[in-house]
This record gives structure tokens, sequence and C-alpha cells, in this order.
């Protein structure tokens, strides 16, 4: 047996191995970066992408907790609990946050030789090509985007010089420019539908360029790319009439649903294709995950403001918490939102990166930034994702539940009604603090609930030294994060 032909067995033992979740875990790094002429070999080179990402220490666990404590509406525990203090990173959590930086380089890197080999592959047609440095342009602007919004510039990594160690931080501006033109071609370049459940179509990259959009306050463009989503009629809600019906969106049996636009795909078995982040948000013998939990996280009922002016016959707040004592008060709350019961080893839930109501909810936010005033089909966008939360048709208007745009007529009332709305709906999902800190609001949101002063340099997290001990292109003193 030749070494193609070994690298292929590999390659379909690992496919065959995939459980209920098709986009499994495959090797970090292609072993031979030469095998890339066949869909196979490509495509075997496109699930390497994911690994990093999805592992423990990003997105399938730590990343979560991270941001999800810097929301006002939790707090940390043990080794996490520095970060209620808003001032930065103690050296435990900067050490994660190295590991983070670290898997996001890895995934680049792997996305950067797909793209750079894959132009070569002498079996490949022109529409397989399109496709695949789709997939790989969409995965590394993705990945270029969690890096700027927790970094700011970062070096820029790609296919022409990602054997280079020493490249200098670029701007944040430029890393935009960067990743917008990664997610621009794969929006024209990707599949109305994914090769792989778990895979991007072009609808994904419409997605991820909406909240890039937000991000750079472009909130024309952000309103009109999101509309070609909403206009597209291929996603809806998840219908719901009682609380656990949310189950069908959040829970470990949910794959494929109509609200799903981009997720990360795990699965119960094998244990490495496991979702962990429920290990992180779990009281052992709750029931809620038979393998344990760690509580990194809970908050309380009634000390904390944004818990207890919940509407509590809002369903999603049902769904979302279930009481647990520990020695912090009889009020105390943890996150039920990903649960497993089944779960031996590990959580079968997937990550819903970006699904329907994210879109909704952008584009409502979107017509008020841009317009100067809510529409009433901003309204009505928004108060789809507000019925089904109570349990109401979200395509049906219901006078007892809806809100009244002549109640919300300005623009920022109308806008502080979203966001709101946005953090209840999006709860434990890690994007209510990115949110925050895109509105300019995050030291204001903590000082009122959580009576904490935050510091700047708590708003960025620090270029790590394994970065700079290498890369003789960036300082530690002059292009270090400020703070650090």
């Amino acid at each position: 047996m030749n070494i193609k032909q070994s690298f292929l067995l590999i390659c379909t033992v690992l496919l065959m191995a995939a459980c209920t979740s098709e986009l499994e875990e495959h090797p970090k790094s292609i072993a031979a970066e030469v095998f890339y002429n066949t869909p196979a070999e490509v495509e075997a080179g496109l699930n390497a992408i994911y690994a990093p990402i999805r592992g423990d220490g990003l997105l399938g666990a730590l990343y979560e907790c991270q941001h999800e404590i810097y929301s006002e509406y939790l707090y940390g525990r043990g080794s996490h609990a520095p970060l209620n203090d808003y001032n930065g990173l103690d050296n435990t959590n900067i050490s994660r946050i190295n590991g983070m930086w670290s898997v996001l380089y890895q995934s680049i890197r792997n996305a950067n030789i797909v793209l750079e080999k894959a132009p070569a592959g002498t079996e490949l047609t022109e529409a397989d090509l399109d496709k695949y440095l789709g997939e790989a342009r969409f995965m590394r602007g993705l990945c270029y985007f969690y890096l700027v919004r927790n970094w700011g510039g970062v070096p820029l990594r790609t296919e022409t010089n990602m054997d280079s160690l020493n490249l200098p931080r670029v701007s944040e501006q430029e890393v935009y420019s960067f990743l917008l033109a990664d997610l621009q071609w794969a929006e024209t370049h990707l599949p109305d539908a994914p090769r792989l459940v778990g895979a991007p179509s072009k609808w994904a990259a419409k997605a991820v360029l909406t909240d890039v959009y937000m991000n750079l306050h472009q909130y024309d463009q952000a309103r009109d790319k999101a509309l070609e989503v909403i206009s597209s009629g291929k996603f809806a809600l998840v219908n719901v009439t009682v609380a656990d019906d949310f189950s069908d969106l959040f829970g470990p049996d949910a794959n494929g649903s109509p609200e799903e636009i981009f997720y990360l795909k795990y699965a119960r078995n094998p244990s490495s294709q496991d979702f962990a982040y429920p290990h992180f948000c779990h009281y052992p013998n709750s029931g809620y995950y038979p393998p344990g939990g760690y509580y990194t996280f809970y908050s309380d009922s009634e000390q904390n403001s944004f818990i207890k002016n919940w509407d509590k016959n809002d369903l999603r707040y049902t769904f979302n918490w279930y009481p647990q004592t520990f020695g912090l008060g009889p009020t105390t709350i943890l996150l039920k939102k990903f649960s497993d019961p089944e779960a031996v080893t590990g959580g079968g839930n997937d990550y819903p990166m970006y699904r329907y109501a994210d879109i909704l909810l952008f584009y409502a936010e979107a017509v008020a930034q841009a317009d100067g005033a809510p529409s009433a089909d901003a309204m009505e966008k928004l108060n789809m994702v507000h019925r089904r939360a109570y349990g109401r048709n979200p395509l049906t208007a219901d006078p007892t539940v809806d809100f009244q745009l002549a109640d919300y007529a300005s623009q920022q009332a109308f806008i502080d009604l979203v966001v709101k709305e946005r953090g209840y709906e999006n709860c434990g999902e890690g994007k209510r603090w990115l949110d925050l800190k895109r509105l300019g609001i995050a030291e204001e949101v903590i000082a009122e609930v959580k009576g904490k002063q935050m510091t700047q340099r708590h708003l960025l997290w620090p270029i790590p030294t394994t970065e700079y001990n290498y890369n003789t292109a960036i300082d530690p003193t002059t292009d270090q994060n400020p703070g650090y």
C-alpha cells in the first residue's frame, strides 16, 4: 500500500467513525500536505479546519465560559472567579486565552493549506474548487472575526506567508478588510446547501457578514444582508408551546432544525466528539448532565437584576435556568440551556453559532440603527422571536404579547428593546459580551447590574507570550494591548 492509499484509508476510517453529527473532528493537520488532488482528499483537509476550534479549549467549552462570565447575568467560580473583577486576566485565565489564540491560528493554517494546495488538484472540477475554496475562506474569515473582536489587530497569516514566523500586528481595520474579502468570496462561491450538515452554505456566509457589518457599525449593509437571509425563505423559527420544546433547538437530539444556519456539530460518541460545555454548566447529580459538572458559573434569581426582571412567563426563563444551592444562598441558579440527561461521557448538543433568531434580531436593530427609527417590519421581526418565547405562533400577531411600535417609536428605545430581547434569546451562547462591547455599553451595564467598575484593559485580551517570544516582528512592550 503506497502513501497516498494509506492516507485515503485513514480518512475513510475517520469518516466512517462519525456518529449522529455528520461533520466530525478529523486530524488537526494533514500529515502529508501534498494530498489535495481528489474531492475526498480536499474534504479531509476541510474537515481538519474545524478540529481545533471545536475543542474544549475554544468553542467546545472555555470560550463560552469566559464570555458568559463577562456578561451581566453570570458569575464565575473557582479559577474563573477573577473574571468577576473586570480587571483583565490573571495568569490562569491568560493561559486559557493563549490556548484560544493558538487553536484559532491552527484552524487558519489548516484553511491556508487547502487554499494553497487545492488549486493544483488534478481531479477537481471548477465547481469542486469553487465550493472547497469557498468553505476554506469562510472558515478562515470566521476565525479572524473571532481574533479581531477579542484581541484587536493581529498578524495576518495567509496561504502565501504561512511559513513566515515573524509577522507584525496589523490594524483592526486591516483585519476586517481581509476577513470581509474572505467572507464575500465565500458568499458567492459556496453552494446553496452545505456539503455536509455542519459545513457552511452561502447563507451561513451571509449570516456571518451580517454580524461583521454590525460590528463595523455599517448598519445599512447589515440590514440588507440580514434581509437576504430572511427573504430566502429557507429558515424558520422552531415552534415552541411549552418550555421543554426549546430542546428541539438546543437539545442533544436536535440536528438540522429549520432555524439552524451554522452550528458546530458534536455527538455523544465517540467521546472525542462530545460538546464539553455542558460539563461546565451543571451541578453533579442535578439530572441534567449525568457525567458530572463543574458548575463553573452561576447566577442569582433575586440578587441579579437582569435575572430578577426577566418575566417568568417567558418560556426561555424556565428552559434556561434551574435552582441549585451549594453554599451561595437559596436563590442560586444554574444554566440549563445545554443539557443532555442521556449523556454518559459527554454531551451531544451542538453549538449554535448562527441561527435564524440571530438574523431576525440583527435585522430589527440594523433597521433602527441605519434609518434613524424602527419600522413596522423591524418590529414584526422582533415580535416573531418574542411570540415564540411565550409559546405563540411566531408568524401570527398576538396583542397579548406583542410589542407595539408606538411604545418604542424612538430609535434608542427600540434598540434598547432589541438588545434586551437578544440578551434573553442568546443567554448562555457566548454572544452577549460581544454585543455589549459592540454597542459601547459594557462598562455601563456591568456597573449597573454587577456594581463593578471595569478597567479598559478588560475589553481586549493580551497578545500571548507564545506569540511574541517567537515572533520578532511583535514587540511585547509597544505592540501589546493596553494594560498588559
